[in-house]
């Protein structure tokens, strides 16, 4: 996706997105502050974490089956 394509595209999303919870019974105001607060939280998880996918996979360890009745 070209760069100002997502930008354009972003208000009108954003727009559907908080009218799909007050169509469901919620306050604009509500809806703005919760997102405000996630967009913290998404902030704070990617400087902890910029690229999950990076990850390497082979740190995860597996468990064990050594246990008498895996044989």
């Amino acid at each position: 996706m070209k760069t100002k394509d997502w930008r354009s595209d972003l208000p009108l999303r954003l727009e559907d997105f908080v009218d799909s919870f007050v169509v469901k019974g919620a306050e604009h105001e509500d809806v703005y502050e919760a997102i405000k607060a996630e967009i913290e939280n998404l902030r704070a998880a990617y400087q902890r974490d910029p690229d999950p996918a990076d990850d390497n996979a082979e740190t995860i360890e597996e468990p064990a089956n050594d246990w008498p009745a895996a044989d």
